[in-house]
């Protein structure tokens, strides 16, 4: 049997890093979009605890994992702030090309904890890849919904939720195969960053909706 800590553990090394990711994205969008610091900290936060706040209520996990760790708060708040002294003081205003990087990261960490979390639950394994990409894609939705865009997961013809996808079966894969808890939450995050990273390097393309004049 597995330690409960180990799992544990790793869960929050995952989704603290994941948490800082999506946080550092949503502030790099509102800075693009020229909000406010209270814009700017709202969009962090909706960001950053999203994806997470949806997979907790549909996993029926109390308290939601903000609550449970309300450093969370702190850090996105001092993240937030820190990070508007920063770009104010380089006088530099963040490019959607700057965006994607940190957001295909939390997209890969949150889609592997969310996974890994449904199955710990009990759910079967496509639910649980469902609830993966649930995780990884519904923060970055309300962010750009927000800022006034169309989600990403949406308009960005280059996989995207599918690269969540992917990463979550490579979570259920390895969890299969025997592998440790913080091994299955790597190869999920790895597969998902690299599909994303990939995607974005090649300029991969999911085919569009088109119609004939």
């Amino acid at each position: 049997m597995r330690p409960a800590l180990d799992l544990a553990t790793a869960q929050y090394i995952v989704e603290v890093a994941a948490t800082a990711a999506f946080a550092a994205s949503g502030v790099m969008e509102a800075a693009r979009k020229r909000l406010d610091a209270v814009g700017v900290v709202v969009v962090a936060c909706l960001t950053a605890f999203g994806g997470g706040t949806l997979r907790d209520l549909l996993l029926d996990r109390r308290p939601l994992f903000w609550v449970q760790h309300s450093a969370y708060l702190w850090g996105v708040f001092a993240l937030s702030i820190a990070a508007m002294v920063a770009m104010r003081a380089r006088h530099r205003r963040p490019t959607e090309q700057a965006i994607v990087w940190p957001d295909a990261l939390g997209l890969g960490l949150f889609a592997a904890t969310g996974t890994q979390l449904a199955l710990e639950t009990g759910w079967p394994m496509l639910a649980a890849a469902v609830i993966g990409v649930v995780t990884a894609v519904f923060g970055g939705v309300l962010r750009d919904i927000v800022c006034n865009e169309i989600p990403m997961t949406f308009r960005d013809r280059r996989p995207y939720a599918v690269c969540a996808f992917a990463g979550g079966w490579a979570v259920i894969a390895a969890d299969a195969l025997g592998a440790s808890d913080a091994a299955a939450l790597a190869a999920g995050t790895v597969v998902t960053v690299a599909l994303r990273g990939a995607a974005l390097q090649f300029d991969w393309r999911i085919p569009a909706w088109r119609i004939r004049d």
